[in-house]
């Protein structure tokens, strides 16, 4: 297990009595999962770490609402670095989509297909060259990595980008960045996906089956900090949407500056007078006070608590506004993994057969759908405030 200190932890006050919350780095729906349709007509690009011609089934296109059409529940699982790092979480989470018929969002951190004798490639904006405040992958980890993103792809989900070396803190940190300095990151992640072979002289891993100039719409700041300087660069690159944003509320998205704003949301937490972000690093922070390696006999008590405010956040919105609900994770066994098996739990719930209209995406569905809406209809549901019945009658 990596150690938590090397993601830089941001502190963030989450209301009156939740000082304790801090943000981590790091067509769905119950038909079923898209089978990628087998060919071999792959044609590389590039030096061939990226190719085009494998193709996954699409999701459906997304259905217009009638004025008065109540609209499905969307939910998004997403995760931030997406590295497979030998614990099995990736390949885990890819089968519980599989069988509960979800499309996730996979965040991939560029630095995850740069070999660590390599990391004077990377220049980070007011770092040291080479300087990552995450850990770099061991070549085996690296293999295991591209071969989980070409396996997520081809299954339907999506890769968007956890950028690069996760600055939190101090005069380097992400938060101070211009957007002429996020260009640069970003252009950075770019090259290091697109250009994994030459790096790594690989010759035993397949390419990753898409253009990644294409595929790339979106992604998630470390600690969910500078959100404001990328927002203008991510509009110059053509993104849709962006999930940067700390501390929002359970109500239908907006856009800023042309972009959807897609924020991890405060939810109820069992026990508490206050709510916590909807990430598996925020519960725990509130939990075991930024340990990861706590008493164990807390264990039992905290992933119920976990996976309660996660369907308790679910409930509230599922029963009032329908106001998409988002939920961030690391592929981390923190606390002994109670996390991983808290979401785990939790998206079993929502996937259940009696949620017929729940629809398990990511966030590119998501945004596909948002954007094929009468404006009208939508600026009715964001209306409806957090907890606030939906109604025929426009609520």
């Amino acid at each position: 297990m990596r150690e938590v200190s090397r993601r830089g932890i941001l502190g963030l006050g989450m209301g009156a009595a939740a000082s304790l919350a801090v943000a981590g780095c790091s067509s769905g729906s119950g038909s079923g999962t898209p089978k990628p349709a087998k060919t071999t007509q792959a044609k590389p690009i590039g030096d061939g770490s990226t190719s085009h011609g494998e193709r996954r089934k699409e999701a459906p296109k997304p259905e217009r609402l009638e004025r008065g059409q109540k609209p499905p529940q969307f939910v998004v699982f997403s995760w931030d670095g997406a590295g497979e790092v030998g614990n099995g979480l990736f390949p885990r989470f890819r089968k519980l989509a599989e069988d509960h018929g979800a499309i996730m969002t996979f965040f991939l951190s560029g630095i995850y297909c740069l070999p660590e004798s390599k990391k004077s490639l990377y220049r980070p904006p007011n770092n040291p060259v080479g300087a990552s405040d995450i850990g770099y992958l061991t070549d085996e980890h690296i293999k295991a990595t591209l071969r989980n993103v070409r396996e997520a792809w081809l299954e339907g989900h999506e890769i968007g980008t956890h950028f690069n070396g996760h600055f939190c803190s101090g005069s380097g940190s992400v938060e101070n960045w211009t957007s002429a300095q996020w260009k640069s990151e970003i252009d950075q992640a770019m090259s290091f996906v697109t250009e994994w072979r030459t790096n790594t002289r690989f010759t035993d891993v397949d390419p990753l089956p898409f253009d990644y100039h294409k595929e790339l719409i979106g992604g998630r700041t470390p600690c969910l900090k500078g959100q404001t300087n990328l927002l203008p660069t991510a509009r110059e690159l053509g993104w849709r949407y962006d999930a940067s944003s700390p501390g929002g509320l359970q109500v239908w998205p907006s856009k800023k500056q042309g972009i959807w704003d897609f924020p991890l949301q405060q939810i109820p937490f069992p026990g508490h007078s206050f709510e916590v972000l909807s990430m598996d690093y925020n519960i725990l922070a509130n939990q075991s006070k930024n340990s990861t390696n706590a008493p164990p006999a807390n264990y039992p008590g905290w992933r119920k608590q976990a996976a309660e405010a996660y369907i308790a956040g679910f409930k509230r919105a599922y029963e009032t506004n329908r106001a998409p609900f988002f939920i961030g994770n690391h592929f981390e066994e923190w606390n002994g993994g109670i996390y991983m098996d808290a979401v785990e739990e939790a998206l079993k719930h929502m996937a259940d057969e009696k949620h017929k209209d729940v629809r398990l995406v990511s966030f590119k569905q998501l945004t596909d759908w948002l954007d094929a809406q009468d404006p009208a209809v939508l600026a009715e549901l964001s209306g409806l405030g957090v907890g606030q019945a939906w109604s025929a009658n426009g609520g």
